[in-house]
Formats: structure tokens, sequence, C-alpha cells
């Protein structure tokens, strides 16, 4: 009886799925994601990418210490009527992770390698989504060629230097004084206890925080040498200071539409960084969520419902 029972509900969910695939992806509530990768300047870099690649592109550039598994729920949703694109920069994600004296671990170069990565891919134009580190990586690639670039969402990504608080104490100190002693103190943002703080610190409901993203995080940043890699990167940071006030007069003088969908109790780039882009951008839409720094955790329906409207919007 027990072998009939099964047989009758394998038949059951394999007639259910041969039923979705015959219906068109719309119909059937799903979307097909790739993943590929193009090896630039000799490094594989991995991406995802989903939707029709003669509509407008949409470019989502992922933070620390994430890649780009945090856009995972969102590509679908956006590749319904758009073309999704997420890199994973070099020691991150599937990409590859050269070894920290073989490679320029910098915001520099990631900007080159996502730009060389959209030409190989045909991309001309796009809007990005940018989050944490893709700030400074999107507006580089804003920077270099500002008529590529046809919008901005804007999560948690700082411009400003209000938006620089007491978390950025410890790096700031490592910025001054790049000794071993102090770059110890920074590796402390790359335990599994720092990684778990900055899923659910800030959340208005930690129960949406899905666990596998510490776990998927944590392998990646305990794979030896990323952590050496990691450092690179937070001293490089100081070099995105003395560019906010140039990226801040091309938001002026080019006024490229922008949705800011920030989540308001974040600790890294908290909403002290949101605000002044209301005194550069003329065409904002501005939401402060209630939620942490990984606000599509808990805010992705929001975030996907505005940005759709906002993207059907400015590529009319």
């Amino acid at each position: 009886m027990y072998e009939s029972v099964r047989n009758l509900a394998a038949a059951a969910v394999f007639g259910a799925t041969l039923a979705a695939a015959s219906l068109p992806a719309e119909a059937s509530g799903f979307t097909q994601v790739r993943y590929g990768s193009e090896v630039i300047d000799g490094v594989k870099v991995a991406y995802r990418e989903a939707g029709d690649p003669t509509q407008p592109t949409v470019l989502l550039l992922h933070g620390f210490p994430t890649s780009s598994q945090m856009f995972r729920n969102l590509i679908p949703e956006l590749a319904t009527r758009y073309h999704v694109l997420a890199p994973d920069y070099p020691g991150f994600g599937a990409s590859d992770m050269p070894a920290v004296d073989a490679f320029d671990y910098s915001f520099d170069r990631f900007a080159e390698i996502v730009t060389k990565l959209i030409d190989a891919k045909g991309v001309d134009r796009y809007v990005a989504y940018v989050m944490d580190y893709g700030a400074p990586v999107g507006y580089r690639m804003f920077a270099a060629d500002p008529e590529r670039v046809t919008g901005f969402v804007i999560q948690n990504g700082n411009a400003y230097a209000e938006g620089l608080e007491e978390f950025w104490d410890p790096i700031r100190a490592y910025w001054a004084d790049p000794t071993a002693a102090k770059g110890d103190k920074v590796r402390e943002v790359l335990t599994l206890d720092a990684t778990k703080w900055q899923y659910l610190n800030g959340a208005k409901d930690p129960s949406k925080i899905s666990p596998d993203n510490f776990w998927n995080v944590q392998y990646l940043l305990d794979r030896p040498g990323n952590q050496d890699i990691q450092l690179a990167l937070f001293y490089d940071y100081r070099t995105n200071l003395p560019l906010y006030p140039h990226w801040q007069a091309l938001f002026r003088q080019y006024q490229p539409p922008a949705l800011i969908v920030w989540g308001k109790n974040d600790a890294i780039f908290p909403a002290s960084g949101a605000e002044p882009y209301k005194s550069d951008l003329k065409d904002l839409e501005f939401h402060l969520l209630d939620t942490g720094h990984f606000a599509l955790e808990e805010e992705g329906p929001f975030i996907a419902e505005r940005m759709l409207a906002f993207l059907d919007r400015i590529t009319s």
C-alpha cells in the first residue's frame, strides 16, 4: 500500500511539474535564472542572469560580505519584464579568488572588471542597483561613463561622509595606521558572530532572515586567504571618501532618476547616509524601511514592487 501511495504522489508531482513546464514563464510564475561566467583579464567572473537580453538591463551590484546570492529572490521578480545581470566580484561568490598578492583588490579594479563584463555581455546602457560595496563600484562606473547609466536603485550604499558613523571607527583607525594589530581589530568583522549580526541587527522581525545566509557567507569568508582579501578591501575603502564630492557633482549635473530603498536601522550605513541624496537628485523616490543592512531579506516584496514601477517609468 505504501508503495502505491508513493507512486501516486510521485506521479502527481511529475504531472504538476510537466504542466507548469508547458506554460509560459509568466503563466507558471517561474522565471529561469542562468548561471554563467566570463574570463576577464584572466579571472573567471561569475554572474547570475535572467530575463530577455533585448529588454533594458538592470545591473545588480552586491555588497560585503555577500555575493549575487543576495539578489536570489529579487532576480526572478525583475526578470518578468527586464534583463537582469548580477556579477560576483573576484574573491566573492562563485568568481575566482586570486591571492591578495596576485590581484589588485580595489574598488577601481572591481569597477573595471564589471565594466568589461557588461561589455562582453553586450550591455550598452543599464540601471544600477547599488548596495554597500556596490555603491563605490557603481559610482565609479557612472563617473567613467555617465551617459551609460539610466538610473540608480540605492539600498544602503554611501556617497556622503554623513553616512560613516561609529561602525567605521576601527576601520578609520586602520586607514590611519595599517599595522597588524589594527588589522586584527578589523578582522573581527569577519567572524560568524559578526556575519550573523550584519544580517540580524536592525531587522524588524529576525525570523524572516534565512539562516542560510550566514552559512553561505561564512563558508566564503573562511576560505584560506579570503580574510586577507577582505582586509585589503577594507583598507582600500578609504579611497572612496575623496571621490564623494565628484560623485555628488555628477549627480547634480546628470540627474539620474533614483529610487532609494534603505534599511533605516542599519548600523553600517545608517539613514544619515541616505538623506543627503535628496539635496543632489531631483527625480528621487525615497523610502526608509524598518529593517537593517540587508533590506532585501525582510522587505524584498516591497522593494521589488517599487523597483518594477520605477523601471517601468524610467525605461518607457
